[in-house]
């Protein structure tokens, strides 16, 4: 069973992200306040589809080895990811329930990183975050996360 280290939120495209210690996450939309939220609220006010890439996670692991191996100094906050965990694969949630605090989220596929991110943040984050960079997943049942809440992989079936 992991755990919630660090929670963020985006509020608009390539905006600075801010570092939260709880959130509320509804099943359709994602984290309220983050911009995948509000583009998930604009698509279904047009009666358009909303897109399956709610929440993204990475896990703080990853991230350290990554930076240690750059001796790079930075925020996670800086990877673009809404929420970091700690012991957990992340990787093995795809195509799986699992529990993150109160919510009940379904892991779509693995968040592999795009150049932007490799802009900001360094070359290599590409070729050596491809499969390791994190998770999206969709919100099936809202709740409330918050930092140190418990990441289950097998949630029981209510």
């Amino acid at each position: 069973m992991g755990s919630i280290e660090y929670i963020y939120l985006a509020r608009g495209k390539r905006q600075a992200v801010e570092r939260i210690g709880k959130a509320t996450l509804e099943a359709g939309k994602g984290i309220v306040g983050d911009r995948y939220y509000q583009l998930a609220e604009a698509r279904s006010a047009k009666g358009l589809p909303v897109m399956e890439n709610h929440v993204s996670l990475v896990e703080r692991e990853a991230l350290d080895k990554f930076l240690s191996t750059h001796s790079l100094t930075l925020d996670y906050g800086e990877f673009r990811r809404s929420v970091i965990t700690s012991g957990v694969n992340l990787n093995a949630l795809v195509g799986k329930h699992f529990k993150l605090g109160d919510a009940l989220l379904f892991g779509v596929e693995l968040c592999a990183p795009c150049g932007y991110l490799a802009s900001i943040i360094h070359p290599a984050v590409l070729p050596e975050l491809a499969l390791s960079a994190g998770l999206r997943a969709t919100v099936i049942k809202s709740g409330e996360i918050q930092l140190g809440d418990f990441l289950d992989e097998k949630p029981s079936k209510d």
